[in-house]
């Protein structure tokens, strides 16, 4: 793989999963240019590495990512905003086709939180909190965290939380459904990996089929949505591991799934 400044990437973390760490410790994680280049690259390799399956997404137990660098935007223009296109990084890391788990530990504010939304997945420490204060700097959410934020808790939090900048920790983030799971800070990667480790052991293709099937549910109405969710089962019975997942099924057997 590359070598990279801001990011440690571990292809090989655990059987199929690779761990990815966002590593700007003295700037609590936060999220410049550079640093999301970087994870967009990491991501494309990772997503073009068969070995790999899953993809864990974490920073450090001080911050998961306390927020874009306010201070490469601090004294730009609407017109270099525009020719920075910023977010156009942030749809690369979109596209990655292999799930993604967000370990989160402390901060997850601003860009934090929407990149820990832009992941399949979230398992939180119980020092999470998570918030977009961009109205406290006279700005907004700009890289999905009002859309996400909304369709994730609902209208009413996500109005609370992006209009009022506060924070929510990881008991009202798991009640509100932003969230899947709650560990201790000392074993919050811990549990990350194990949920990484059950959809590992899953078909490659019908977890990555399934994932674009999930988020399309985002995007279409719902005779849109069936279609969609019926193409990609029909496609499924192009490979092997269908045949093998059934064949398995049968002889009451684990499969062996290769991701063909």
């Amino acid at each position: 793989m590359n070598t990279f400044e801001f990011i440690i990437v571990e292809p090989a973390y655990q059987q199929h999963i690779a761990l990815v760490r966002l590593n700007r410790p003295d700037a609590l994680n936060a999220l410049n240019l550079q640093l999301m280049g970087e994870l967009r690259d990491a991501l494309k390799e990772l997503d073009d590495m068969d070995e790999v399956r899953v993809i864990v997404l974490t920073g450090n137990e001080k911050a998961f990512a306390a927020g874009a660098d306010i201070k490469q935007m601090a004294d730009k223009s609407a017109i270099d905003m525009l020719k920075i296109d910023q977010f156009s990084t942030w749809d690369g890391i979109k596209r990655t086709k292999k799930p993604i788990i967000a370990a989160v530990s402390g901060f997850a504010l601003g860009g934090g939180c929407e990149l820990a939304m832009t992941c399949d997945m979230i398992v939180a420490s119980e020092t999470a909190k998570f918030g977009q204060p961009e109205i406290k700097i006279g700005v907004m959410p700009g890289a999905g965290g009002t859309q996400r934020l909304s369709r994730a808790v609902g209208k009413a939090l996500a109005m609370e939380m992006i209009l009022t900048g506060n924070f929510i920790n990881a008991e009202k983030a798991m009640a509100a459904g932003l969230i899947n799971r709650i560990a201790p800070v000392e074993l919050y990667l811990d549990e990350a990996m194990k949920l990484a480790t059950e959809i590992a052991v899953q078909s490659p293709l019908a977890t990555q089929m399934a994932k674009e099937a999930v988020l399309k549910s985002y995007e279409l109405g719902l005779q849109e949505g069936l279609y969609f969710e019926r193409k990609n089962y029909y496609l499924l019975f192009a490979g092997q591991d269908q045949k093998e997942g059934m064949s398995a099924f049968i002889e009451k057997r684990k499969p062996d799934f290769k991701g063909n």
